[in-house]
């Protein structure tokens, strides 16, 4: 299954916002322009617009105006799962186009009106589905702040003994 450029820049953008709201009394951080969230990430501005929007509809971010105004996390990162945020900028997760997700977690499956016999591959569909949701569903963005400081300090140790 493969996730498209809005899972990618999405998920950097939230990760841009958690890393300057971790450590701020309410997590939410201060308000960041999302051009400088554009330039940090070296990613497109209009994108970026569009998928922010996308992200504010589902409530992951808020939006301030003004002079000082941006976008900060709608709640604190390690309240975010990513599950929420990937479904919020793709749709529902689905790894064939038959393969449909209720909201009460059952799994249909389109061949299942073919006749009395279901589609043999149902099952393996399912766990696919399974092993991506409880994967994104165990990850916080409060996981990715995380890993992305650590790595950003090595980095910048790294540069010191060099």
């Amino acid at each position: 299954m493969l996730f498209s450029t809005k899972a990618e820049y999405g998920v950097r953008l939230m990760v841009e916002l958690g890393r300057r709201a971790h450590g701020h009394p309410d997590e939410g951080g201060e308000p960041v322009a999302l051009s400088a969230v554009a330039e940090a990430e070296v990613l497109p501005l209009s994108y970026l617009e569009h998928l922010v929007a996308k992200l504010r509809e589902a409530g992951l971010v808020t939006s301030v105006r003004g002079a000082h105004g941006g976008y900060r996390l709608a709640r604190p990162a390690a309240q975010i799962e990513m599950l929420e945020v990937v479904q919020a900028l793709e749709g529902p997760i689905a790894p064939m186009e038959c393969f449909h997700d209720e909201r009460e977690g059952r799994v249909l499956c389109s061949h299942e009106a073919d006749g009395d016999r279901a589609c043999a591959t149902k099952l393996l569909w399912t766990r696919v589905h399974g092993g991506i949701t409880k994967a994104l569903a165990g990850t916080t963005l409060a996981d990715l702040v995380e890993f992305a400081e650590d790595h950003a300090v090595r980095e910048h140790l790294a540069g010191q003994v060099a």
